[in-house]
């Protein structure tokens, strides 16, 4: 038979053999070769989270151990749960988690509207020159490390600074104080510090979601009557359900990790009973008084609660956006 030949019959039907399909890692080295130029760049990316964040979990095996600073990872002896009983009885561990879930809780009231606010207003701005000028002066602080604002801060907050000058001119206060070294004020002082550094820098998904939306809305609602803000409500809102859910799942799912370069910088020994949050009482334990053991124990408890808030808040934005998960 020839290379032209037909396959031979059986019963005078022609024998029709499916072609075989190339096996999975023959097909994936296939689609490699042929988008190399895309994978090489995402390969360093890969690389980079195998070194840093899949090879690490090795070691939180330390939290099931007593590890010290001379043993190894497979030569710490063996303690079980013990470190995490050790948490459940440590009176300073839970005013950490009171103190992070308040501030945390305080950020996701009033942080998490104010990009949303920000963001429309923004849009909303018909000035060009003074819309480019308000996007700058707000992303402005994201670029600064909190060891900056932090002295600033701690520069204004004196009291010789700019906010008791303030009040004393105001007549709302009649002797000048340190405001850092109040407790009581600081988790409103952590909150807007916080807001006052990243609210402009959050307003960048929710722009370029309106960005985004067909004009011809817009212009449907102001033939049939409608006004700005109900043009916001019924239009803008709606398109940005989908961002404002993912961002809403991953502020849920963070409420027990607060920022440690904000904390260090701004908690003092006068107001530590208020400021100490579980990140920086990990640093404090692990780093500075070397129990590696118990700091690793509060990091892992953190994680699989993190992760339940992750799954829950996931839940319940599905059942808001019609059963659609977003993530």
């Amino acid at each position: 038979m020839g290379k032209g030949d037909a396959a031979p019959s059986i019963g005078g039907m022609p024998n029709h053999r499916p072609k075989q399909k190339p096996g999975r890692i023959k097909a994936f080295w296939t689609d490699y070769a042929r988008q190399w130029e895309l994978q090489s760049m995402v390969l360093p990316g890969v690389i980079f989270m195998i070194i840093f964040c899949y090879i690490p979990i090795y070691g939180l095996s330390i939290a099931f151990k007593n590890y010290t600073v001379i043993d190894t990872l497979d030569s710490a002896p063996w303690v079980g749960l013990d470190n995490f009983k050790i948490i459940v009885d440590d009176p300073y561990f839970w005013k950490a988690v009171i103190n992070t879930l308040g501030i945390s809780f305080l950020k996701l009231a009033v942080g998490f509207v104010i990009p949303i606010i920000l963001a429309v207003m923004i849009y909303e701005l018909n000035l060009g020159r003074f819309k480019r000028w308000v996007q700058t002066i707000s992303y402005l602080p994201h670029f600064l490390s909190w060891i900056v604002l932090g002295g600033m801060l701690i520069t204004w907050f004196s009291t010789t600074g700019l906010f008791n000058q303030l009040l004393l001119d105001f007549g709302l206060i009649s002797k000048p104080h340190n405001i850092l070294l109040d407790a009581g004020k600081y988790w409103w002082i952590a909150t807007l510090s916080d807001i006052w550094k990243e609210a402009g820098w959050g307003t960048i998904l929710y722009l370029a979601i309106m960005a985004k939306i067909d004009p011809t809305y817009y212009e449907a609602a102001k033939i049939d009557g409608a006004s700005r803000l109900r043009q916001i409500w019924s239009i803008s809102l709606p398109n940005m359900r989908t961002i404002i859910s993912l961002n809403l799942i991953l502020t849920v799912s963070g409420l027990l990790g607060s920022n440690l370069d904000q904390t260090l910088v701004l908690m003092n020994s006068q107001n530590r009973e208020k400021a100490e949050v579980i990140n920086s009482y990990v640093y404090r334990m692990g780093l500075t008084q070397g129990d590696f053991s118990y700091a690793t124990a509060v990091g892992l408890g953190v994680s699989i609660v993190s992760v339940i808030l992750l799954v829950s808040a996931n839940a319940v934005t599905s059942k808001l956006n019609d059963n659609q998960s977003v993530l």
